[in-house]
């Protein structure tokens, strides 16, 4: 892969990282290899579609590194994108509302001079995308939503500062960088280590050992006010292009009852969509990275995003 940067608006610009198609199939980021590339795209072109792929709140580009790397030895040209405000990109004081970061999306696809490719979202990163395709519905052939997409806390807290205490981030600046490693591996123990390396992406590493997240904590609450203003079922009906959904069931009955319930709300409102449930972690695409890719190659094998 190499990085570039991206011009989105007046003085912000987005690191992306480039992962050019293999010319042959090579082993994947767990060591299988996957699933041989489909012969002619959607549309009868020559060239396979091209996937965008864009993390969640607080995290980066790094934590799809995983299912970037087998998208592109599958033979797809792959961008994995640090949104405004996270990883490499710049970090203005704002704005940070949904419709902003979507219309930044809008711009690197434009800026890469992509046609029309898929772009996965996941979490924050799933409504961004699904507004990205209410906005700019000829920018992309397809969406998929990794557990996001659907997210509407304004549904689920009473007001504004209950959400805001409920999801605030925990304060890790100055934690030092072996303590939050070590966290990492003791309760993710089923995770590649890609997923774990792009996970310690999500913070700057000072001289001294400790650690400083990329996001600030002010940044983190703005996006959050902006989750909460942003209503995705109100732009269900509105998606022109074919919807991937992909739900994370981690085993918590109550929470999952109330996803299902949204999910299959979303698979009603949305004029072409399909959902594909996974049993594991909200972070998807860290941990399950050569099956989530090959759930994607499936579809397009299928003629889903035609």
């Amino acid at each position: 892969m190499h990085l570039q940067r991206i011009p989105v608006a007046d003085g912000v610009e987005l690191a992306v990282d480039a992962w050019p198609p293999a010319t042959g199939r090579r082993p994947s980021a767990t060591g299988r290899r996957p699933a041989a590339a489909w012969g002619s795209p959607p549309g009868g072109t020559s060239e396979p579609a091209a996937f965008v792929l864009v993390h969640g709140l607080a995290s980066n580009a790094r934590l799809w590194d995983g299912v970037a790397l087998d998208l592109a030895a599958a033979g797809h040209p792959v961008a994995t994108v640090d949104l405004r405000g996270h990883g490499r990109s710049s970090k203005p004081d704002g704005p940070y509302d949904v419709t902003t970061v979507a219309d930044d999306l809008a711009a690197v696809i434009a800026g890469l001079g992509l046609d029309r490719p898929l772009v996965a979202g996941q979490s924050w990163g799933g409504n961004v995308v699904l507004e990205l395709a209410a906005r700019h519905p000829a920018a992309t052939r397809g969406i998929v939503c990794v557990d996001g997409g659907w997210l509407e806390p304004s549904r689920v807290f009473p007001d504004w500062e209950a959400c805001r205490a409920a999801l605030a981030p925990p304060r890790l600046v100055g934690r030092p960088v072996t303590e939050i490693e070590g966290y990492l591996r003791s309760t993710h123990r089923d995770w590649t280590e890609a997923g774990i390396r792009g996970t310690l992406a999500n913070f700057e590493v000072r001289p001294d050992g400790t650690v400083a997240p990329w996001l600030t904590y002010e940044r983190h609450i703005e996006i959050l006010r902006g989750l909460w203003d942003h209503h995705p079922a109100e732009r269900y009906a509105e998606i022109a292009v074919p919807v991937l959904l992909v739900p994370a069931d981690g085993g918590e009955k109550d929470w999952t009852e109330r996803k299902r319930h949204d999910v299959d709300a979303a698979l009603a409102a949305i004029p072409n969509a399909r959902a594909r449930w996974f049993r594991g972690d909200h972070d998807i695409h860290a941990q399950h990275p050569d099956e989530l890719a090959e759930v994607m190659l499936e579809l397009i094998r299928e003629g889903f995003f035609a």
